[in-house]
């Protein structure tokens, strides 16, 4: 694997920093291409605040590759916000301001986290509220020519995409019902790993659909070779299979962030 394909997630990685400070401390790391978590409180945060994270990313002389949604508050167990009926206007919103940190940053990639199954709403009525969503945001990123990620989660009992097939067929839907052509599949191997899902059947039989890879090792969610993932199986699959895209760093650092790359010159 080319190293240059690989970006840092920047909502992982080196948070002992500001999030300002991190696009930064990644140039400084070697790296060109960074991701993010929605960096924001909110989802349409002041006009201010996303200059500052545009300026930020700028004057790190960083590509941002990557950016989620707003995915509501993580901390606490959100997992996204697209399936809420209560939330599905705030989602909309999202979309315009972070289509526009895409335009101005050559971002093209979105991640689209599905959100967590409600007590007392029916899964039915959440799943048609996604389909909804999902089109709406493929429609605003298709204006800049992006995609949207959608994304097996692990770890999150009340999230309903757990598997590849899960998340096929919500980009199914979209693309049947909805109009749409740029719905993908984040392959993220760790969660995929974790979940029991087949990451070389999903290569062999959809590697068209991948729009982004991401990796941690498992267990543990570590940096590569601190868990059981054979990598570089992984990587030669996704070339052969003629995945030309980036290669997300979503890990916790066992260590300090700036060290735990030594695996890449192995």
């Amino acid at each position: 694997m080319n190293p240059n394909r690989y970006d840092v997630n920047l909502s992982i990685l080196f948070t002992e920093l500001d999030v300002l400070d991190r696009p930064g401390a990644a140039k400084a790391a070697g790296f060109d291409k960074v991701e993010f978590w929605w960096p924001f409180a909110v989802a349409v945060p002041a006009d201010r605040e996303v200059d500052r994270f545009v300026q930020a990313i700028s004057d790190a002389g960083v590509s941002l590759v990557g950016l989620n949604f707003f995915a509501g508050d993580m901390p606490a167990g959100e997992r996204g916000v697209l399936s809420n009926p209560h939330r599905a206007g705030e989602f909309a919103d999202n979309v315009d301001v972070a289509v526009g940190i895409g335009e101005r940053l050559g971002c093209r990639a979105f991640n689209a986290l599905y959100g967590n199954r409600i007590d007392g709403v029916d899964a039915q009525a959440q799943d048609d509220v996604a389909a909804e969503s999902l089109v709406r945001a493929a429609k605003g990123t298709a204006r800049i020519g992006g995609t949207v990620l959608i994304e097996p989660v692990s770890g999150t009992p009340a999230y309903p995409l757990k598997t590849a097939a899960d998340a096929l067929a919500v980009i199914d839907r979209g693309h049947n019902e909805g109009g749409v052509d740029n719905l993908r599949l984040l392959f993220d191997l760790y969660h995929l790993k974790v979940n029991g899902d087949d990451p070389d059947a999903v290569i062999d039989q959809h590697a068209r659909t991948i729009g982004h890879v991401q990796i941690a090792d498992a267990p543990g969610r570590n940096e590569p070779g601190t868990g059981e993932i054979d990598f570089e199986h992984y990587f030669e699959k996704l070339d052969a299979a003629g995945y030309t895209g980036h290669i997300g760093l979503e890990y916790k650092p066992s260590g300090a962030s700036a060290d735990s790359f030594g695996w890449i010159k192995r």
